[in-house]
């Protein structure tokens, strides 16, 4: 991460990014298991730079509409998105407009959805973004088990402890 994610709100911000990423570059992955997700981000930033752990509750709805605002983001800000499977794997290449940049994106991303998936990528921008040319990032997630008492489906737990409900927010909402 950058230090654009260092104070406690841009972190929240930066998280809520990057979970919205995943399901932008989610296309058609397969639907993950309801419940609990935790996930962990590690930018680029390596040993210098924690990781940030969320927790995610979803159910089927919750995770379809996740990924139905993510193929919308796509549609509006991507030129290309391309996804394949190869041995297994999914492959996700894809070029999709940031701001005032354009972020070249590969993507892998192996695993079941049921129990756990790992996404790595690298991108690089034009023009650089945040003082940036490239950057990787490597986002794993597992089912920990049923969402905790008090949870309802969209509810994110983010690094600080901030509760926010992805499908509570405007872009959710279609505004």
């Amino acid at each position: 991460m950058t230090t654009f994610a260092r104070t406690p709100r841009n972190a929240a911000a930066a998280t809520v990014c990057l979970l919205l990423a995943g399901a932008a570059s989610a296309m058609d992955y397969p639907a993950r298991k309801p419940g609990l997700w935790e996930m962990t981000i590690q930018g680029d930033g390596g040993a210098k730079t924690p990781a940030m752990s969320t927790q995610q509750c979803i159910d089927a709805a919750t995770d379809k509409a996740m990924r139905e605002m993510g193929n919308g983001m796509e549609r509006q800000n991507c030129s290309k998105q391309d996804m394949r499977n190869e041995s297994g794997r999914m492959v996700i290449d894809s070029v999709c407009k940031i701001g005032t940049s354009t972020a070249t994106t590969h993507a892998v991303v192996t695993g079941d959805f049921g129990t756990a998936y790992r996404m790595e990528s690298r991108s690089t921008y034009s023009p650089p973004m945040m003082g940036r040319s490239e950057g990787t990032a490597v986002i794993e997630a597992k089912w920990v088990g049923p969402c905790k008492a008090g949870q309802k489906p969209g509810d994110v737990v983010l690094p600080n402890g901030m509760k926010m409900n992805l499908l509570e927010m405007p872009a959710a909402r279609g505004k």
